[in-house]
């Protein structure tokens, strides 16, 4: 069993875990001793993690993607845990339940498949019907489909992920393709089925996630107009225009030029698919987020990259729940060559001076209690 999970962590906590690695890198202090800058990862999440001293001892003993275990002290750096370990060892794979290492969706896949084949059941095109069904029926492409991540790390970046963000897409686009004139609704959901439909070629995820060598030469858009392109080959009577506008879809879903799209969306279904690929991407982001800080104090997340923002946590807002100021950490584990190597120290809060006593303090209105106060006339 498995001693800590990545969200049982609290900080100032003594640990000693078993994880799996996802990202290593060697890097050097200022002195030239090298230390090690890690991610560790668990089906809950992952955790930063640092080794300071005797690194030369263990860095050639494990790779990425190893087992290994961990005895160290987890700090709170930057809002964001952080393990800073004193010994480390690899562990056999055989040693380990892997059901506990690799993040997956809560929903069953089988169950999403069968939930998501309903959906296209009533697909009224013959020849979208019939492409749509050529692919999923493909017993490789089935089991890839059912398994793989949406992302590496940006949005729905466990197993089953794609087959995940892909049903709840195709749940939307029932929706706004009733609610807006003159939506083709089956072209519309054989994009959303399609779109990235190369990400279970482009993405390795048998340990951690990263990219094939495929993935990194072709990308997954370019990689999904070629599966098509494959399956209608069995297809002679699809409309060659018909096919044009499908691998448009393909290729404009990203939106932006700038964003990997080769083209913009140039018809109504095309803006359309790429507001709902982005719309129920950027939701599951907001999600990760509120989860991964839920323990942490404040009204605010720490910075989301994918988002570029901060997300609010509203309940803990709406709530009246005080920010209170961090408490001061002792951290007497961290060596004096943290600050040599140039990596940047764990802050220790400082202690606020005390509040004046509470029968002499005026009410905490806030700006806008303020401004309301001013344009009322308010005492």
């Amino acid at each position: 069993m498995k001693p800590s999970f990545a969200n049982d962590l609290q900080p100032n906590q003594q640990i000693i875990s078993i994880f799996l690695v996802q990202n290593k890198d060697i890097r050097q202090k200022k002195g030239g001793d090298p230390y090690l800058s890690l991610l560790l990862c668990d089906k809950t999440g992952e955790v930063d993690a640092k080794m300071w001293d005797n690194v030369a001892e263990v860095m050639d003993t494990f790779e990425r993607d190893d087992f290994i275990r961990v005895k160290g002290q987890v700090l709170l750096h930057q809002n964001r845990l952080q393990v800073n370990i004193h010994k480390l060892q690899r562990v056999p794979e055989a040693e380990v339940n892997l059901a506990d290492y690799f993040p997956a969706s809560d929903r069953n896949p089988e169950e999403m498949f069968t939930e998501l084949r309903g959906l296209l059941a009533g697909m009224a095109n013959p020849h979208l019907k019939a492409l749509v069904d050529v692919m999923l029926d493909d017993p490789e492409i089935a089991r890839r489909y059912k398994l793989a991540p949406a992302a590496k790390t940006v949005h729905h970046a466990y197993l089953s992920g794609l087959l995940e963000h892909v049903l709840s897409m195709a749940h939307l686009a029932k929706m706004l393709a009733a609610h807006y004139k003159n939506i083709d609704v089956d072209l519309l959901m054989a994009g959303v089925v399609l779109h990235d439909i190369g990400k279970i070629y482009e993405l390795h995820y048998e340990r951690s996630f990263g990219y094939t060598t495929e993935g990194h030469l072709l990308g997954h858009i370019h990689m999904g107009v070629l599966m098509v392109g494959e399956k209608l080959r069995g297809l002679p009577d699809f409309p060659s225009k018909l096919r044009v506008l499908l691998e448009h879809l393909i290729l404009s879903h990203h939106g932006q030029l700038e964003y990997g799209s080769p083209k913009v969306p140039l018809f109504p279904e095309a803006l359309l698919l790429h507001h709902i690929d982005n719309l129920d991407s950027k939701m599951e982001s907001m999600r990760v987020s509120l989860y991964r800080d839920r323990q942490f104090e404040g009204h605010l997340t720490a910075y989301n990259s994918a988002l570029e923002r901060s997300v609010l946590k509203k309940d803990r807002y709406l709530n009246g729940v005080p920010v209170e100021p961090p408490k001061p950490v002792s951290v007497p584990t961290v060596p004096a060559a943290v600050g040599a190597a140039g990596a940047a120290p764990v802050p220790v809060a400082k202690p606020h001076p005390p509040a004046p006593p509470k029968e002499n303090r005026p009410p905490q209105l806030g700006v806008l209690g303020e401004r309301l106060k001013a344009a009322l006339g308010k005492e």
